[in-house]
């Protein structure tokens, strides 16, 4: 090959280059294809829905005070954490039961039981008895391996209301702290055991 034909092979060479890097450059001129997301992960479709139903109410002020008082029977403040209620769980079940139509019937359903099983016995609702009497009537619900054939509709309801309990709370930063949960963490190397160095002769430096 001569020099012009190597010139020229050159040449043809950096050319292409300079197209394949150019095809790489990124064009601050044009614009993105669409709004970017309000929330990161989410389509905006996602965010208004979110909005729509937080907007909306489905419980009434009775439910969601009687919703308050089961929740913290399920998950009671202790030494280590607060409550269901401090974790904001009844919002939580209040939005859930709103996003999933499902729960709506079977909760509103097992509150109503709940109050008419009160009635019957003390002439009051749930929330007005006394902390012995809801625990009592709790007893009877939620253990379903104990509770009485006329009880089911009680133990029903009453296990869809600790699932959504203990939904609500354990994914909460105050739920996962109180279990504990510290996700995934860089490992740290402290050298060789002692024991294994003294196990095949080694010292220490």
């Amino acid at each position: 090959m001569n020099r012009r034909e190597s010139l020229k092979t050159i040449g043809f060479g950096a050319l292409a280059t300079g197209l394949l890097l150019e095809s790489f450059t990124p064009d601050h001129t044009k614009t993105l294809p669409g709004p970017l997301p309000a929330e990161p992960g989410r389509e905006p479709f996602e965010t208004a829905r979110d909005k729509k139903i937080k907007g909306e109410h489905f419980f009434d002020a009775h439910e969601m005070a009687t919703i308050t008082v089961l929740a913290d029977i399920i998950i009671p403040r202790d030494w280590k954490s607060g409550s269901a209620s401090d974790a904001k769980v009844p919002a939580f079940i209040e939005f859930i039961v709103k996003d999933i139509p499902a729960h709506q019937m079977p909760m509103r359903g097992g509150l109503k039981w709940l109050d008419m099983q009160c009635l019957n016995r003390y002439n009051k609702s749930f929330v007005s008895i006394t902390k012995a009497q809801q625990l009592t009537i709790i007893d009877e619900i939620a253990y379903p391996l104990k509770a009485k054939p006329e009880m089911q509709q009680g133990v029903i309801f009453f296990n869809r209301m600790r699932e959504l309990t203990a939904s609500g709370f354990y994914t909460t930063k105050m739920g996962i702290d109180d279990i504990g949960y510290m996700g995934n963490a860089p490992g740290t190397w402290a050298g060789v055991p002692t024991d294994v160095l003294a196990q095949y002769g080694i010292k220490e430096e």
